[in-house]
């Protein structure tokens, strides 16, 4: 296995923005803790820009947090533990976790061309098991992918990793702000998912045939942080950045909105989402502005019953009926709702919620 130099901290030539990584350190969870999750082919993990990637059977199920627990330099990690196993792996069976890339933020990576980057990743890992784990990096653009093996000295024990993978001379990285490179670490990959090491290899290989299976006991935890991925064949230290720049950078593709941001108020309707007018006696059209241009129009998700919403006027005040098409833009989240309120077109409106735990997703992940 190629391993990568770490460089002392003290060499300050290596500054600047060199981790492609957003929210390598774990710093930034806006979900929070999320259960029973394995059952969707997609989804993401407490831990902002992590997704879990899922193919097969889709027997486990785990328990994704951030973990507030002090590692080296490192005071969060991303924790996945097991909560339901699977003992054997069929040829189909794929689980593991991942960061997408977008392609506009690669383009120095010079891939296509004979000048095509060396990237050098290093993370702090801390597994169930001793032995060879594997780690890949996708090609998404060209469906090329290449798939480096790595020994974990010793279960349940925290250990810094550096691997490095050759620039894809073949062809260019799509500049736009769709998935173009993927970086991911499976917990579990049937015989469809396994290639060779060490090359880059035409498919989405995310393993070798010594990936081990992570998730058949129930006590196994996974956990990583300290993620780091940069041009170069010498890993430097890890790059800090302010908490508020990480969530800045993980607002463009999620935001969660609570019902108490504005008021520490409790009860009913304790928060206050968006404000808008009425089009007419039950429909509005309501809008906030995001916090950060995102990287599409996003899609609007209420975490709760939708009757957990109200909508207020000058008038009245009565609970959300339905949902319709937000018309949002990168810039701004719009809400197209339907009440019981009867109101007048063009009447100023509140969206409010009946209670100070409810939320409001928006998303526009890769």
């Amino acid at each position: 296995m190629a391993l990568s130099k770490i460089l002392p901290a003290s060499q300050e030539q290596y500054v600047g923005a060199r981790n492609i990584i957003i929210n390598g350190n774990m710093a930034v969870a806006q979900r929070g803790t999320l259960t029973g999750q394995g059952g969707s082919a997609n989804e993401y993990a407490a831990v902002d820009r992590y997704q879990l990637v899922l193919s097969g059977a889709k027997t486990p199920r785990i328990t994704s947090s951030q973990q507030s627990t002090t590692v080296g330099e490192f005071s969060s990690q991303l924790k996945l533990d097991c909560t339901t196993l699977q003992s054997s792996v069929s040829a189909a069976d794929l689980f593991a976790v991942r960061q997408r890339i977008e392609g506009q933020n690669l383009q120095h990576l010079q891939y296509g061309t004979s000048s095509a980057k060396t990237l050098s990743a290093t993370f702090t890992i801390t597994s169930p098991k001793s032995g060879i784990h594997c780690l890949q990096l996708h090609n998404r653009d060209a469906n090329y992918s290449y798939v480096r093996e790595f020994t974990v000295d010793t279960a349940n024990t925290a250990q810094r990793i550096s691997v490095t993978f050759p620039g894809y001379t073949a062809s260019a990285l799509d500049n736009d702000t769709e998935s173009s490179l993927e970086l991911s670490w499976p917990l579990l990959a049937g015989s469809n998912w396994q290639g060779s090491k060490d090359g880059w290899n035409s498919g989405n290989y995310f393993a070798t045939s010594n990936q081990q299976n992570l998730l058949d006991n129930t006590s196994n935890d996974f956990l990583i942080t300290g993620i780091q991925l940069e041009v170069g064949d010498v890993a430097t230290p890890f790059e800090h950045e302010s908490v508020a720049e990480t969530l800045r950078k993980c607002q463009r593709y999620f935001y969660r909105i609570g019902g108490d941001f504005e008021t520490a108020a409790t009860g009913t309707n304790a928060g206050r989402f968006a404000s808008g007018v009425m089009i007419s006696a039950t429909a509005s059209v309501l809008m906030r502005p995001n916090p950060v241009t995102m990287r599409d129009a996003p899609n609007v998700t209420f975490d709760d019953a939708v009757s957990a919403y109200t909508l207020m006027t000058s008038r009245t005040t009565n609970a959300v009926t339905a949902v319709g098409d937000n018309q949002s833009t990168a810039s701004t989240t719009a809400f197209g709702l339907t009440s019981g309120v009867t109101s007048n077109d063009g009447d100023g409106a509140v969206l409010r919620s009946t209670r100070g735990t409810s939320t409001i997703s928006i998303s526009a992940e890769l």
